[in-house]
């Protein structure tokens, strides 16, 4: 028999707060996607919110659903301006943060290429 099909709404996830004003709200995650290979949520980021460096062992893949930041990787000049229908991917092990940009709200949607989602902070001693 095939495999059933998986049907999450996002409205009936939890709503996780990050420190320094942003919240995610995992889609596909550890708790309903077990046998799915990926991890998916929605990070709605306040104005002023910026990201502490870091770096993920798998491929991030980011689009923009609203608003607009700026992402960078740790090591090369300049950013890349995020905005609505922007996807960025970010190579695996590349450190790299993003910014709001603005007094609206950065909204993306994620997508972990893992599991579980495993972050490591550039300075662990930071934040």
């Amino acid at each position: 028999m095939p495999d059933p099909l998986t049907v999450i709404r996002e409205e009936e996830r939890p709503v996780v707060p990050f420190p320094g004003g942003a919240t995610y709200r995992t889609l596909i995650g550890d708790d309903n996607g077990a046998a799915i290979p990926i991890r998916t949520g929605i990070q709605t980021s306040q104005p002023g919110y910026a990201t502490r460096e870091h770096s993920h062992p798998y491929v991030e893949v980011l689009t923009v659903l609203e608003g607009r930041g700026e992402a960078w990787l740790d090591g090369e000049t300049g950013t890349t301006p995020m905005e609505p229908g922007v996807t960025i991917s970010i190579p695996a092990g590349r450190v790299h943060g993003f910014r709001v940009i603005g007094d609206a709200p950065l909204v993306t949607y994620g997508i972990h290429t893992f599991g579980k989602r495993v972050v490591d902070y550039k300075d662990p001693e930071a934040g």
